[in-house]
């Protein structure tokens, strides 16, 4: 049996091989072009893919491939239909980085909201020269009472609720865009959108999402709102949140995911000079328990596979 781990650099260390497999090829990273992926997975029967897309195509081409393990929660990057279509079983690893993610949330609610990254800056440059002990600048505002968005409600919007709960803030569900009821707990997606001082995106990247946070978005929003996005890129119309910020409607954003991953040099958004403008490279996820906890759902999806009892199906 032969297995192929697509862009196993995505992670820190490698997956230890199980016995069972006889042979297991790690590819650091694989050129996201059908071409490239079909000659990877070549007599494959189990693949294991973080962002590397499996298409239609790829399907198509790989007659014994039976097992895709995402390496990951969001499984966007896979053809659904085209496995199914092809008795191919794909199972991704559901909850792995709740905390991890849920934390990096809140340590960029500290960052934007107190300005840490400005007073940072201006205990290197002005405060040296100050006639005071202190150098005022940009608002500092608490976190505390202050309302927090949530744009979809699994498990870490759910965990990032608890957390914004425990430190004093009014949390807001927001409802999907066009529901013509609301469910219990929820309010209506333009409500949050207007009453929220900071939205915070846990929604999966599908049709119905992508590009939820555009221009006519950000101008309902109230001014000096913030937006942090830990889940996909895409959720957000990147030129609309460039100019919110560049005229001052915006107070900030946390971007751990962009449009483009990796992003091009002249990615716009790289560029922008917004001074509480925080951009990581995708990688709220990866505390360390983040990364044991995925190294073993992997295992533990490739074990479920070996004895017929396939686990985290999607």
């Amino acid at each position: 049996m032969k297995a192929v781990f697509l862009d196993c650099a995505t992670l820190p260390h490698p997956i230890e091989k199980p016995q069972w497999i006889s042979e297991w090829t790690d590819h650091s990273a694989t050129p996201k072009t059908a071409e490239a992926v079909i000659k990877a997975l070549e007599d494959a029967e189990i693949c294991i893919t973080n962002k590397v897309p499996i298409t239609a195509a790829v399907v198509q081409s790989s007659p014994k491939l039976k097992l895709i393990c995402v390496a990951a929660t969001g499984y966007d990057c896979i053809d659904l239909q085209a496995c199914r279509e092809n008795g191919i079983t794909v199972v991704n690893v559901p909850g792995y980085a709740t905390q991890s993610v849920a934390e990096s949330v809140i340590g960029s609610l500290f960052i934007l909201r107190r300005q840490l990254r400005r007073y940072d800056q201006l205990a290197r440059t002005v405060w040296p020269e100050s006639e005071h002990f202190c150098v005022h600048d940009a608002p500092i505002l608490d976190i505390a009472g202050a309302t927090l968005g949530i744009f979809g409600h699994g498990t870490i919007g759910s965990e990032v609720a608890r957390l914004a709960k425990t430190l004093g803030m009014n949390v807001l569900l927001a409802e999907h865009r066009g529901r013509p009821s609301l469910r219990e707990g929820y309010t209506r997606f333009e409500e949050v959108i207007a009453r929220s001082d900071v939205i915070s995106l846990h929604s999966p990247l599908m049709p119905a999402t992508v590009g939820m946070i555009g221009h006519a978005e950000i101008s309902r929003m109230k001014t000096g709102a913030l937006i942090i996005n830990t889940s996909r890129g895409g959720l957000i119309q990147e030129a609309a949140l460039i100019d919110g910020l560049e005229t001052g409607h915006l107070g900030g954003a946390a971007l751990d995911v962009l449009s483009t991953e990796p992003p091009p040099e002249n990615l716009a958004l790289l560029h922008c000079k917004h001074p509480n403008l925080l951009i990581t490279p995708h990688v709220a996820w990866a505390s360390q328990s983040g990364l044991a906890a995925l190294s073993r759902g992997i295992t533990q999806n490739l074990e479920a596979y070996h004895l017929g009892h396939p686990i985290n199906v999607v």
